[in-house]
């Protein structure tokens, strides 16, 4: 398993920034979020092969890329799987397929496996991988309806990427075990944070409000110890994307990233 951290937390500050603050916490990689408004947005793909080779030279390996692209037309998709290609990136994970209750489910999931169809075909003729992300508000925010996207499609090229955090905090959650079991076959990279809820303020009905928050990976209710220990029972050998979603002053954040990466070392170490 190799850890990557998730650059949405640098906001738009500089690789020159980002890479080596990556490199000094310790994580084996980059999960590079390209998005307007960061350092790598979809219109610059053509940079992409440049900041791979600079961040390569700290030691960092980045192989994978986070996008918000689910429909291909009104995305550059050509041009951002062409540079993630050539930059030697060999797994993107793709945008949301919401829901909000306005429209039907089944008409968001058959659009959603339109999408993919041509997804699956534009990514393996570039030699890609995607990624579907257990995400809430979205129509796979579970494994269960996760793999109702994924059933019937190449492994090697569209790959489930479960978050035990976002099933925690958001909807879909499930017993984590039916989670990693239902996605198995297409299994590419997980998610890693934490959270939970707790009560809140007394409302004017007299019921108490709950509210959720994330928590540093040791804090949370995943029980991250157990699902380290079955990832590597079971010969899980992809990526560890860590998030670091904190609320807290940028310092800070990077301290508690720094904590999140040694915890999850220390528990394939005690697994091992």
């Amino acid at each position: 398993m190799r850890t990557v951290l998730f650059t949405k937390l640098f906001g738009s500050r500089g690789l020159d920034e980002i890479g080596p603050t990556v490199a000094d916490l310790g994580f084996d990689g980059v999960d590079l979020l390209i998005r307007p408004g960061f350092s790598v947005t979809p219109d610059e793909a053509d940079r992409l092969p440049r900041v791979v080779a600079d961040l390569r030279a700290l030691g960092l390996d980045v192989p994978m890329a986070t996008t918000d692209l689910t429909d291909p037309a009104s995305f550059p998709t050509a041009k951002v799987f062409g540079a993630c290609a050539e930059a030697g990136v060999g797994l993107i994970r793709l945008g949301y397929w919401n829901y909000d209750g306005s429209r039907p489910y089944d008409d968001i999931r058959d659009q959603a496996r339109r999408d993919l169809d041509e997804l699956e075909r534009l990514a393996a003729s570039y030699g890609i991988g995607l990624a579907i992300q257990l995400h809430g508000g979205t129509i796979h925010s579970s494994g269960a309806l996760t793999r109702v996207l994924l059933e019937g499609r190449d492994p090697a090229v569209v790959s489930g990427y479960p978050d035990p955090g976002n099933q925690v905090v958001q909807d879909g959650r499930e017993d984590w075990r039916l989670t990693f079991d239902l996605l198995r076959p297409w299994l590419s990279c997980v998610g890693v944070k934490n959270g939970g809820w707790f009560a809140g303020a007394t409302q004017a009905s007299g019921g108490r409000a709950w509210q959720s928050d994330w928590l540093g990976l040791a804090d949370g209710m995943v029980p991250w110890p157990d699902i380290l220990d079955h990832l590597r029972t079971t010969g899980f050998d992809g990526l560890l994307s860590f998030h670091s979603h904190y609320e807290l002053p940028y310092d800070q954040v990077l301290d508690q990233t720094r904590v999140d990466l040694r915890f999850v070392r220390r528990c394939l170490e005690r697994a091992g």
